[in-house]
Formats: structure tokens, C-alpha cells, sequence
């Protein structure tokens, strides 16, 4: 673990956003087509692109990440866009925001190590409000073959950080499934996501019980 925060705190350290500033698309049209409100929970969240821009359209936004580094660059953008937004550092489990409750979460490439994946997919899952919504986008198994033909790309590199739909729903599986696909999507984010990738989606609605 120690290894992967030295790697995103050197990453986030530079001056330029590394996945850009401007949302990721599939999270800003979930946000606009399952008209998400309230309290939103952003794992994973780096340099804060998806917080302020959910902040700006009215969510209260709570965000963690390993990296002080992207901590810092998110409450930049987020002064600069005029917005607030919480965010912990730390290991999740650990952090005190595992006491409140969301009424949705969004996961956006966020690649956590294999032993911990399963684990906190759940954890997230528990801490979302009865009908509330959880929508994740990350990097498929197949991505791979993706990434040899295109390092650009970006994505983790071992094929145990990436994603199946297989194991998406069942890590969610107290949420009514509204979008599940694996598909391919050509990516302009920042330096480190750019052309044709291969991804899961997925858009969950809790049970209320």
C-alpha cells in the first residue's frame, strides 16, 4: 500500500491535473439521467475533477483518497470553482466518514488492490441509503490488450486490479442492477487517459430491503 500512495502522491504532485479538470463523462451523465442528489461519496477521488464538479451542481460531496498530494490539488480546485467539498486521507475503512450514511456513491476509476477490492465494494455498498444509487466506470479485465496497443491509455497494469461484471455484481449485490456493461470508450482525460479503452459500467439501486 505504501508502494501505491508513493506512486499517486509523486503522480498528483506535478502542477498540471493528471486526469484533467473536467468530469468524467459517464459520471456527469449519471449524476444528470438518475438525477442524483444529496449526500454523494467519491472513493479513490485524486485531484477532485468529479467533487467539484458534483459540488457545483448542488451535492454534498464527501471524497477519500491515499494521497495528500491529490487532496491538495482537489481543495484548489475546488477554492477555484467557488465550491466545498470534505475530503479524508487516509485508509477507508479507517476514516471517520464510514459513520455517516449517502444516498450515493460514485466509483470512477477507482482500482483498489485486490485484497481490499471485494472489501470496501461492500463497505461502500452498506453505507448507502435504502433506493440510493452507486454508479461505478473502471477498467475491464480486457483492458489489457487495450493498454499493450496503447500504453496512454493508463489503467492498472496487473489484470487483478481490473473489473468483470461478474464480480461487480456480486460485490453489489443488495443493489437492483439499472446498468451493467462492459464496453469499449475512447478516453480524453488529462495526460494519463487518453484513447480507446475498455471499460465496466455499472449503475445500482440499494433495495430498501
Amino acid at each position: 500500500m505504501n508502494e501505491i500512495k508513493k506512486m499517486w502522491d509523486n503522480r498528483y504532485a506535478a502542477e498540471e491535473y493528471s486526469y484533467g479538470i473536467a468530469p468524467n463523462v459517464f459520471f456527469k451523465n449519471a449524476l444528470k439521467d438518475y438525477k442524483i442528489a444529496g449526500k454523494l461519496l467519491l472513493p479513490a477521488e485524486g485531484e477532485g475533477r468529479n467533487a467539484v464538479y458534483a459540488a457545483k451542481q448542488g451535492l454534498d460531496v464527501t471524497a477519500f483518497d491515499i494521497s495528500e498530494s491529490g487532496k491538495k490539488k482537489a481543495l484548489q480546485l475546488a477554492a477555484k470553482e467557488g465550491v466545498s467539498i470534505e475530503y479524508a486521507v487516509g485508509d477507508f475503512l479507517e476514516l471517520d466518514i464510514v459513520k455517516q450514511q449517502y444516498d450515493a456513491a460514485a466509483l470512477i476509476f477507482a482500482h483498489f488492490p485486490p485484497s481490499l477490492l471485494s472489501a470496501y465494494h461492500k463497505e461502500i455498498g452498506a453505507l448507502i441509503k435504502p433506493n440510493g444509487i452507486v454508479v461505478l466506470e473502471g477498467f475491464s479485465k480486457h483492458h489489457i490488450a487495450y493498454q499493450k496497443k496503447n500504453p496512454k491509455v493508463g489503467g492498472p497494469k496487473n489484470i487483478d486490479f481490473l473489473f468483470s461484471k461478474e464480480v461487480i455484481a456480486t460485490d453489489f449485490a443488495d443493489f437492483d442492477v439499472l446498468q451493467l456493461e462492459e464496453v469499449e470508450v475512447h478516453l480524453e482525460e488529462g495526460e494519463f487517459h487518453q484513447g480507446l479503452g475498455n471499460v465496466v459500467r455499472f449503475v445500482g439501486r440499494k433495495r430498501a430491503s
